[in-house]
């Protein structure tokens, strides 16, 4: 009997796919129309939800009602699973994984609590986590859940430990061993009101002399457990609306800001991922494993590392050098990688802190690189048609995606996110074809407990957009009329305001930039947002001129023109700084006196404007932006590193300024695009991509 020719029902197929990717899709739903401004108030758009949450908010898990019940049922249901995991440093070498169960680090837990308590600590003491990401980092946060500590938590620049110690009033502080030099440093001058330190691992003679001498009681891990052992202590289970951690956030000109979160905000974040998560056909079990070098101290770290205990599932931590974390990726083998738009950017690119995927593709021979851009156009051509991830070409897959890319990974990974700041839809491209594992990205804040809103694996059209709205929280954009936003626009664009159970209590000792930011239960981030036609948001700006680099810092862009202004050789500066990017650069006038005089002294001569051509100038006025900024302790991120020499003033009859000689900053950008754009291939190498 003649078999049938498959080919039709191929092409019909193929058809089918087509006429179902042409048919939007939604992923949000509006439940409340926009409104247009009057009396002075500004013009809101329509309020969104996720299609979870139609018709109201799922209510949370009865037996998860505080932080500290995540980990007392987890330790509960998984005793013998492996929970937390490092590695030591033996014979020149770090050696494989080892492990702590979920009873194991419960039994911890008591015993650091009880000495907390036995070294005179109370309910409503303030607790102070320092350091970089441990197992001793996660027991002293689960201490603070079950014994009612207010703890903060800071993993900043060295100069603003002295400000939160004195800010928050911290009585005992929990310690990196390599943070201790800060703390006993004399110009931390508010570690005097501190009663105790204990160190993750062991203090030295000379470390614990030093705490001796301000009156501070200094303890070593070990020292520290085994008084716990001897002095037993009852659990003091918080409530939900208790405080459950204070985090420090970098201000944007200023100190850093306490962020509140309480019992309520973290369990509600919990709970929305639990049902966000449910709806697709690859599950979380306990056999998962994370990867941890994000700071803990962040809330993007924090928050995935409480929804992998509350699954009973393994964390294990980098061992503190990021240039070499390929290692720990191959030992470990994780299965959900978690990053800022920088580190993927690294992935892609080839930095040392990942094997170079780039790099190694520039290493096959050409027929072979020809290869992998024919398989991956072959991929990328079914993922747009509307094929999952793994259905979209296992060939491919086979032949080099998983040489390529996953292996060196680790080998089994199965989820990638990025959040902190945008995510370039190239790269994202290259990870969704190339990873062999679910790509999203989602935005969220310290002050949402890191979940805003969050995409969808498989979906292609999500592509450079940072998803809809959370399940647990709804979203709204209002206007910015000075940017010329509006969110009843086309296309609406404003402000993202978020409100629900995730949105935090407010800033500690800060109640006037909790009523700027805190409005009619609406939080404004300060985010300008574009709702598109599916339901999904993508970023495009940032209120106030501050814009957040590709490794997630922010940067204030005019507060950094006023430092650098004061250098002698400025006359006129305008900061540029790309979410896309992980540097900042800039235009600068020259102050023509001066320049003028640098001429002089180092033998070159012409006119002003021919001056301004001079790379000898050019290095000349980067590194006098760079002393400035040194002198002032900016961070290295608002650092400028490549500069554009402009011999005519901003306000020269080319409307770059306004009446008040505020800069025009969209003008500005459209004048020097070019150049801008020149001088950052410049800075990466001249790396150009393509596939």
């Amino acid at each position: 009997m003649q078999s049938k020719d498959p080919k039709p029902y191929i092409l019909r197929s193929l058809l089918l796919q087509v006429l179902r990717a042409s048919r939007m899709k939604m992923f949000s739903v509006k439940v409340e129309e926009g409104r247009e401004g009057r009396d002075g108030n500004p013009s809101v758009g329509p309020v969104y939800r996720n299609l979870l949450a139609k018709n109201g908010f799922p209510p949370t898990d009865a037996d998860m009602c505080t932080a500290w019940d995540v980990f007392r049922v987890s330790h509960e249901k998984y005793p013998g699973n492996r929970m937390l995991g490092w590695r030591e440093f033996n014979d020149g070498k770090f050696g494989p994984y080892i492990w702590k169960t979920y009873k194991e680090v419960y039994e911890e837990v008591m015993h650091i609590g009880s000495a907390l308590r036995a070294s005179g600590a109370e309910p409503g003491s303030r607790i102070g986590i320092y350091g970089s990401n441990c197992p001793q980092w996660i027991v002293a946060m689960e201490v603070v859940s079950n014994f009612i500590y207010l703890v903060f938590s800071f993993l900043i620049w060295p100069g603003a430990v002295n400000f939160i110690i004195g800010h928050a009033e911290i009585d005992f502080v929990f310690v990196q061993d390599k943070k201790v030099k800060e703390l006993l440093d004399p110009e931390c001058t508010h570690a005097k009101r501190l009663k105790m330190i204990v160190c993750f691992t062991s203090l030295t003679v000379e470390e614990k002399k030093k705490a001796a001498s301000i009156e501070v009681k200094p303890y070593s891990w070990n020292e520290f457990l085994h008084m716990g052992k001897d002095y037993p202590s009852e659990l003091s289970p918080p409530q939900p609306l208790n405080i459950c951690t204070i985090m420090y956030t970098s201000g944007t000109s200023g100190d850093p800001k306490g962020v509140i979160l309480t019992h309520e905000n973290i369990v509600t974040c919990i709970g929305g991922l639990d049902l966000f998560m449910d709806q697709f056909e690859d599950k979380m079990t306990v056999d998962d494993v994370y990867i941890s070098f994000l700071p803990l101290a962040h809330i993007l770290d924090r928050m995935i590392e409480e929804y992998f205990f509350h699954k009973g599932a393994s964390v294990g931590y980098y061992h503190g050098d990021l240039n070499a974390l390929k290692d720990d990726l191959m030992e470990l083998k994780p299965t959900f990688l978690a990053g800022v738009p920088r580190v993927f950017e690294r992935i892609h690119e080839g930095m040392e802190v990942f094997y170079s995927v780039i790099k190694a593709l520039e290493e096959l021979n050409p027929r072979r690189r020809a290869i992998f851009h024919i398989l991956y156009k072959y991929k990328l051509a079914w993922l747009n048609l509307g094929f999952k991830q793994k259905n979209a070409s296992w060939l491919a897959d086979l032949l080099a995606f998983r040489k390529v890319v996953k292996s060196r990974l680790g080998g089994r990974i199965r989820l990638i996110v990025s959040g902190g700041a945008p995510l370039s839809s190239e790269v994202e491209e290259f990870l969704r074809v190339t990873s062999c594992a679910f790509v999203l990205q989602g935005y969220g804040l310290t002050e949402t407990c890191g979940l805003t809103t969050v995409g969808f694996p498989d979906e292609m059209s999500l592509l450079g957009t940072v998803g809809s709205a959370f399940v647990s929280s709804e979203l709204r954009l209002e206007e910015v009329p000075e940017m010329g936003y509006d969110p009843l626009g086309d296309p609406p664009r404003g402000e993202i305001c978020v409100r629900g159970k995730t949105a935090f209590a407010g800033y500690y000792k800060n109640p006037e930039l909790t009523r700027e930011t805190l409005i009619d239960g609406w939080f404004h981030t300060g985010d300008i947002g574009e709702m598109l036609p599916n339901g999904v948001v993508k970023i495009i700006d940032r209120k106030k001129n501050l814009v957040k680099l590709s490794q997630g810092e922010y940067v204030a862009l005019e507060y950094l023109e006023k430092v650098y202004c004061i250098t002698p050789i400025v006359e006129d500066i305008w900061v540029y700084g790309d979410s896309f990017k992980s540097m900042l650069v800039a235009v600068v006038v020259p102050h023509e006196e001066n320049t003028l005089r640098w001429a002089h002294q180092n033998g070159h001569r012409g006119s002003f404007s021919e001056l301004c051509s001079l790379n000898q100038l050019q290095d000349y006025v980067r590194l006098e932006l760079k002393s400035t900024a040194e002198r002032n302790k900016l961070r290295g991120f608002e650092h400028i590193k490549g500069v554009i020499l402009e011999p005519q003033q901003f306000d020269a009859g080319k409307d770059l300024v306004t009446p008040t000689l505020k800069k025009k900053r969209g003008i500005l950008f459209k004048c020097y695009k070019g150049e801008i754009d020149e001088l950052y291939k410049k800075l990466s190498g001249g790396r150009t991509t393509s596939y």
